[in-house]
């Protein structure tokens, strides 16, 4: 261990130094970003590239330096996908601000435990699995390209597709002077329709580099919401007097979206029983003392005693914050249960929530894996169990009072810990396939994460703070007399304590999720037909083509569907990991996602977010402009994947 800290070793102080750097820009900008938009941006392949070029100016750096380094610093960007639960706390009434120790305690430990949770399903869904983790293979691209004696040809297809998509999402979401996505909206005997494309070639090269199977049944799920539920469902009227696109956004998020879940529900569970026996054979493995000594370096995860340990210390600290958030309110001797419940909720709801994640990240990328809608399932699923609990007395008369308070705040911090167990999940597999890919070894791998928690966790309370100081959320200030136009949406901690609020107040409308529940079931068994055909089309990937944004969802499908044309014409070197497809793919989501990272810190540093904006984007010539520029970039990507 202590060698390995020298420079240039594997897991280096300079490296860990620099990881926790990168954590502080982009978990800052990844909060703004979530509480601005509901989106954030993946950090692994942001700070593979940082860390690439600041480790070449130091001297002596290496492919499993710099992987220590984007491992570290993805996982702190993603913790900041706790944004989607600590908020509602303050919507609720709760809480009046982030109290630092609890939220950063809180947002540490549930990311530990995701850190842990992965360390079982490693075997299962990356080593001994066929998924294809998108991001993760772009990202082990990018590490190769540091290295000295790297393919030339190679490192000029990553480049250029980096430096071309870089300008084209400059000019879209920069400058504004093409559109990023097309929508068109009709009204068909009263049924509302709508298709909506993104012009993102990160999206495009996700679903290149998904795969045919993936990238078909995001479409079909796409088909069933905006084809399908959406209209159905407009028929009921529309006493808003909605225009025909709003009203379909309108009934897409309140109602679709809770199928979306509904059979993102039912498929996660098939997934993680017909992977049940290899959780469970990693799970021996990695408790095995026997079975850790004789694995090699590259296959060999934090020692059995380590693990098992850290793991026990987490739940504790996790049982003691739980206690701390219900002794202000509730009586000190009745909260045994409710803490006991919340231990156990994070435990075993919390490994589910992880490896449904983890599996989603393997199909779509970290970036585009519907975490809302994970934590959906979550909060229903809490807050379902906490009026179980209140009709057996198991918790005090006071959760109950005041309209549920205490019982609706305690499920969302409860939500908390869980998403951001779920969300480091989610990114952990990538990076252990960035890993895999690399020759990196997973416990090392496992202790930049952990740091990477402990880092973004301190990040986290002051930036909330700051914002919502600053800012306010929509419903929910902090002063009287602030401008509430410049209010952050905060979209999914709304979300939540509305989930949660309507279920321990018997007023959610179960019907939307009862139907993705069924849908789910019918999915499993048609997935299950096609497979005996040679054939996939997996139920999870449809769930969260319903659930997710038609943008990401289509242009996700574009992308698959052209590497299925390119792998017809020249399938011997399409998708290979040191192919021309494969690389430039890479360089499309590298150079997003660094135009990302800059255009988030911009928009955070001054307040606004069209700061660079020259025109509108939304006029028919950008539309237009974007949709052409799109293609054309598609074709030159076609004809190099072709002729190289």
């Amino acid at each position: 261990m202590l060698s390995s800290l020298r420079a240039g070793g594997e897991l280096s102080l300079r490296g860990i130094v620099l990881g926790a750097l990168i954590t502080v820009v982009f978990t800052a900008s990844n909060v703004y970003l979530g509480l601005k938009i509901g989106l954030t941006f993946a950090s692994s392949i942001p700070a593979a590239v940082i860390s690439m070029a600041t480790l070449r100016l130091l001297g002596r750096s290496t492919v499993l330096e710099n992987n220590m380094v984007q491992t570290q610093a993805s996982a702190a960007g993603t913790l900041s996908c706790v944004f989607a639960a600590l908020p509602a706390l303050v919507m609720v009434g709760y809480w009046q601000g982030f109290p630092f120790l609890q939220t950063a305690l809180i947002s540490a430990a549930g990311g530990m435990t995701g850190v842990l949770f992965t360390i079982p399903l490693r075997r299962a869904l990356v080593s001994e699995s066929a998924l294809p983790y998108p991001e993760g293979v772009a990202c082990a691209e990018i590490l190769k390209a540091s290295s000295a004696d790297s393919d030339s040809r190679s490192v000029r297809a990553l480049a250029q597709g980096s430096l071309v998509a870089a300008v084209f999402s400059f000019l879209s979401g920069g400058l504004r002077l093409v559109s990023d996505g097309v929508s068109l909206s009709t009204s068909i005997a009263g049924a509302a329709f709508r298709i909506q494309g993104g012009y993102s070639l990160a999206l495009v090269a996700t679903g290149y580099l998904v795969g045919i199977g993936g990238g078909i049944a995001m479409l079909v799920g796409a088909a069933i919401a905006w084809g399908i539920a959406v209209p159905w469902l407009s028929l009921a009227g529309n006493p808003q007097h909605l225009a025909v696109d709003a009203l379909a956004t309108t009934i897409w998020v309140h109602k679709v979206r809770f199928m979306g879940a509904g059979t993102i529900a039912v498929a996660a569970l098939w997934t993680l029983a017909t992977l049940a026996g290899p959780v469970a054979r990693g799970l021996r493995d990695a408790l095995s003392v026997r079975h850790a000594a004789t694995r090699a370096a590259t296959d060999r995860d934090l020692p059995p005693l380590l693990t098992i340990g850290l793991g026990a210390a987490l739940i504790v600290i996790l049982s003691m914050l739980f206690a701390a958030f219900l002794w202000p309110q509730a009586p000190h001797g009745a909260i045994l249960g409710a803490v006991l419940f919340g231990a156990l909720m994070v435990t075993l709801l919390g490994f589910l929530v992880a490896s449904a994640c983890g599996y989603m990240a393997g199909i779509i990328g970290s970036s585009s894996s519907p975490i809302s809608g994970v934590g959906i399932i979550a909060i229903v699923v809490i807050a379902t169990l906490m009026l179980g609990l209140e009709t057996l007395h198991i918790v005090p008369p006071v959760f109950s009072a005041a309209d549920q308070h205490l019982a609706i705040a305690f499920c969302l911090f409860l939500l908390s810990a869980i998403v951001a167990s779920s969300a480091i999940s989610n990114d952990n597999l990538q990076d252990l396939k960035t890993g895999q890919l690399v020759g990196a070894s997973p416990w090392r791998q496992q202790i930049a994460l952990l740091i990477g928690c402990a880092v973004g966790a301190l990040v986290i309370p002051p930036v909330l703070n700051v914002l919502y100081q600053a800012y306010g959320f929509v419903g929910t200030m902090p002063r009287a007399g602030m401008d509430a136009t410049h209010a952050l949406a905060a979209p999914q901690p709304a979300l939540m304590a509305a989930i949660a609020t309507g279920i321990l107040l018997h007023k959610l409308d179960w019907d939307m999720i009862g139907i993705g529940a069924l849908l789910g079931c019918a999915l499993i068994v048609i997935d299950m037909m096609l497979r005996r055909r040679g054939r996939v089309m997996p139920p999870l990937a449809v769930g969260m083509g319903i659930y997710l944004p038609p943008d990401v969802s289509i242009t996700i499908g574009f992308g698959a569907l052209v590497g299925w044309m390119l792998a017809r014409r020249r399938p011997a070197e399409t998708h290979s990991e040191t192919g021309i497809g494969t690389m430039l793919a890479s360089g499309f989501i590298v150079g997003e996602s660094l135009m990302g990272v800059l255009l988030a810190a911009l928009a955070g540093l001054s307040g606004h977010s069209d700061l660079l904006a020259i025109a509108s984007g939304d006029s028919t010539a950008a539309v237009m402009g974007g949709g052409l520029l799109l293609i054309l970039i598609v074709a030159w990507f076609g004809k190099c994947v072709m002729t190289r």
